[in-house]
């Protein structure tokens, strides 16, 4: 959960081209000369779920297909709870049930490449960007009841930025799908790692789960914490300190 897990099967290109398979490796990156973080997914097992050439899942002519079904659905669910699905005030439930879950999901209709569209800029900048406090609403994929809270985002860049608006919008991306809230903050750190190629990214959620909170151990003020630290985010203690107190100041 802290982003200190192996993971198997990835590629690093060094700065004369050659790609060198690694075996299980940690999930920091390796750092060329330059202190810039080159990472080439494997094309087969991809980096933290995420690969640059990631396919949408779903669009919103399947979200029109499926509708029907999923009105269906919610009916038997009704029925399964002992409810009468005609009843005035449960007329209209199911379909706005099916309505709301996809959108609950849209995430799957998006891929990184729509999210940042060209959005990555030649800047000259080498200093700390950090976006803090992003709100963060998922799904949790085992109970499909929400979990909710904020993301802190923020990395070191090699000469490249990307358009601010454009880290929510990757948060956004992968917080509207099913998720557990430990793969959601890699995606999210591997997306920008990919993106920009910086010389690290550090990704933090904090986050409430209803599934804590309104059934199993009930416990209301529980907050789960979860971070992924790429690079010299994971690599320099200094630079890893100096986000962790960025965010926290107020």
């Amino acid at each position: 959960m802290d982003g200190s897990s192996t993971r198997q099967g990835v590629s690093f290109k060094d700065r004369s081209g050659h790609l060198a398979e690694t075996g299980p490796v940690s999930s920091s990156l390796k750092e060329t000369n330059s202190k810039q973080a080159v990472l080439v997914p494997n094309p087969q097992k991809g980096y933290g779920n995420v690969t640059w050439n990631e396919m949408r899942t779903r669009s919103v002519e399947d979200n029109e297909i499926s509708l029907p079904s999923l009105i269906s659905a919610y009916s038997t669910i009704l029925r399964g709870l002992g409810e009468n699905p005609e009843r005035p005030g449960l007329l209209q439930t199911p379909s706005r049930a099916a309505k709301a879950m996809q959108y609950f999901t849209k995430g799957y209709q998006e891929n990184i490449q729509d999210v940042l569209n060209d959005a990555i800029f030649d800047e000259g900048h080498d200093d700390m960007v950090i976006v803090k406090d992003i709100d963060m609403f998922s799904m949790c994929e085992h109970h499909l009841v929400p979990f909710i809270g904020t993301v802190h985002v923020g990395y070191l860049p090699c000469k490249k930025v990307l358009g601010l608006s454009k880290l929510v919008r990757v948060v956004e991306m992968y917080s509207r799908r099913l998720q557990v809230q430990e793969r959601l903050t890699k995606q999210i750190a591997t997306a920008i790692t990919e993106a920009l190629q910086p010389a690290g990214v550090g990704v933090i959620v904090e986050a409430t789960h209803m599934c804590m909170v309104m059934r199993g151990v009930q416990k209301t003020n529980s907050k789960t914490v979860t971070s992924t630290m790429l690079g010299v985010f994971r690599d320099d203690p200094k630079t890893r300190d100096e986000f962790l107190k960025l965010i926290r100041r107020s």
